[in-house]
């Protein structure tokens, strides 16, 4: 994978409109590694794409996957490309989706929110110049035409849409929502989706309460390979009756094209290169999964809704786009972290106007950035502060905050060595820890509450670990040391390093010129000096390791 790329903030001025030209700015820009030889869908690809999260490259050296000669496990050969990763396998990416540089981001969500577009209806668009249905569809294979991955090899009980458009419409309001929902292949026109992911009820599971009290089956739509600025409103979480093709209109700077489904009564984005149309039947569920969720665990066999497909329209020449999630760092994690963070500071810093606060991370190895989240402080910002700012990160999305640490600006919150050191050295459990009951279950609660306890009721556990007065330095040689040590490692030609930090010695505010001095002295070879000042400082009366600070 090389380093030398064109910079993509030279490629993409606007939003791309469609999968399709979002290739191909990605391909300009050297982010995309394209595999010609045979990969089996049902247990190379995904695995092969995982690597690069599993094998600690830089965000920097992820790329997308384009494979272009698919085949399956019984040896069936698909004319339909896959793509994975082109959505966010980094944050370099996901900004290209966007049209704009990282540091933009959070603003262009903001404002997206603030001002929607509604989608334009046209006649036709690309995703229908195919359209299968009826003896069409069952002749072609159904969903069985389409080159559906297994996620988890080893693990998944079907091949699972992932990167999905689940379109709905709640049937009272005429509101449609678009939700990111797993959803698997159970036979060549049926597919089982999970609608229940999010805290308090996803949109799509609101409108099938709807539709089951009516007694009416569920009109649905299955959008897959979006223009990226449609699909980051999928898994993005915004007020339930929000209309995010309207948002995506605010990302993209102008209404998002749509067409009307031929079998069902939904709109979906006109530029899309898939689509899967059919209805749930509310009056019965069908066992789902076990599938591998983000949460860490595999998601064992629960019942969900089954979807009976009545039509598949796509363009020409198809690309079939999936996304890496499972376990985190993935393609799903960075895809929802690039976006929260921002957001969540802006709360913080705006909504809230807490002082001081700097940065929110949230945690994505292993943990899918819900569950654990740090917020960075200036040194010296009041107590009352910190405090006000762990309870408004906890609080500020159902499900999401459930152990909060608040760090210093000099520690690195994706360090997670560099937050335990300040856990260990600046927190008195006494004082600086606060343990909240009666949280809402979050995803993967139910692997965290002990047994015989509520199923949804967790807690919330907050951290103080700022530094609340000056400290001696961190006892690393000085930057500038440590960076000729890399100089000269690098010249001797030994194996790479990826520094992480803390990675050199800085001082924390308890230093003074005297002992500065000293170092200098003794850097230069010059300590003997330092031992002719001590000397006249001699003192007696006093034990050993009295402090000199108490005794000058």
């Amino acid at each position: 994978m090389p380093n030398e790329h064109v910079d993509p903030k030279s490629l993409a001025a606007a939003p791309p409109e469609d999968l399709q030209e979002h290739l191909a700015q990605l391909e300009k820009a050297g982010l995309v590694v394209r595999v010609d030889r045979a990969i089996d869908k049902d247990s190379e690809l995904q695995p092969l794409v995982r690597m690069q999260f599993l094998g600690n490259l830089p965000e920097s050296d992820r790329r997308a996957f384009l494979f272009t000669n698919v085949v399956d496990a019984k040896g069936r050969r698909y004319d339909m490309p896959v793509l994975l990763g082109a959505l966010s396998a980094s944050p370099k990416i996901y900004a290209m989706g966007m049209g704009c540089d990282v540091s933009q981001i959070g603003d262009a969500w903001v404002k997206a929110i603030a001002n929607p577009i509604p989608p334009k209806i046209v006649k036709t668009g690309p995703v229908q110049e195919v359209v299968l249905t009826g003896e069409a569809l069952a002749k072609a294979g159904g969903v069985s035409m389409l080159p559906v991955p297994v996620s988890t090899p080893g693990f998944d009980a079907a091949p699972y849409l992932t990167a999905t458009l689940c379109v709905t419409k709640d049937p009272d309001t005429g509101i449609q929502n678009i939700g990111m929902y797993r959803a698997a292949l159970k036979a060549k026109d049926r597919i089982a989706v999970r609608m229940v992911a999010r805290p308090g009820g996803a949109g799509g599971y609101l409108h099938w309460l709807k539709y089951r009290e009516r007694k009416e089956r569920m009109p649905i739509a299955i959008a897959l390979g979006g223009a990226p600025a449609v699909v980051y409103t999928s898994p993005q979480k915004l007020a339930i009756d929000a209309d995010e093709m309207a948002i995506a209109g605010g990302l993209m700077g102008k209404a998002v094209e749509a067409v009307k489904c031929k079998t069902v009564d939904l709109i979906v984005p006109a530029r899309c290169e898939i689509v899967v149309e059919g209805y749930i039947d509310t009056s019965v569920l069908e066992p789902e999964a076990p599938f591998g969720e983000s949460n860490g665990y595999v998601a064992l066999e629960a019942y969900n809704m089954p979807m009976t497909v009545t039509a598949i329209t796509h363009r020409k020449n198809p690309l079939f786009s999936a996304i890496i999630s499972q376990v985190t760092p993935s393609e799903s994690s960075v895809i929802k972290k690039v976006a929260y963070e921002p957001l969540f500071l802006a709360h913080l810093q705006k909504t809230l106007a807490i002082k001081g606060v700097i940065k929110v991370a949230l945690h994505e190895p292993l943990t899918n950035l819900r569950p654990v989240i740090f917020v960075q402080y200036a040194y010296g910002t009041p107590r009352a502060e910190v405090w006000r700012g762990m309870t408004g990160v906890s609080s500020f999305m159902a499900g999401v905050g459930k152990v909060v640490i608040a760090v210093s600006d000099d520690i690195d919150p994706s360090s997670v060595d560099a937050v335990l050191w300040s856990i260990a050295y600046r927190c008195n459990a006494t004082d600086d820890v606060q343990v909240g009951p009666w949280r809402g279950g979050g995803q993967g609660s139910q692997y965290a509450v002990r047994e015989g306890a509520p199923r949804s009721m967790e807690s919330t556990l907050m951290i103080d670990a700022t530094r609340k007065r000056p400290m001696p330095p961190l006892a690393l040689p000085a930057k500038q040391y440590m960076e000729r040590a890399e100089t000269i490692w690098n010249e001797l030609g030994l194996p790479p390093v990826k520094l992480t930090s803390p990675w050199h010695g800085y001082a924390l505010g308890d230093w003074t010129d005297t002992w500065e001095r000293f170092a200098q002295r003794t850097v230069a070879g010059d300590w003997e000096a330092n031992g002719l000042e001590t000397l006249a400082r001699q003192r007696g009366g006093l034990e050993p390791e009295t402090s000199v600070k108490k005794v000058e």
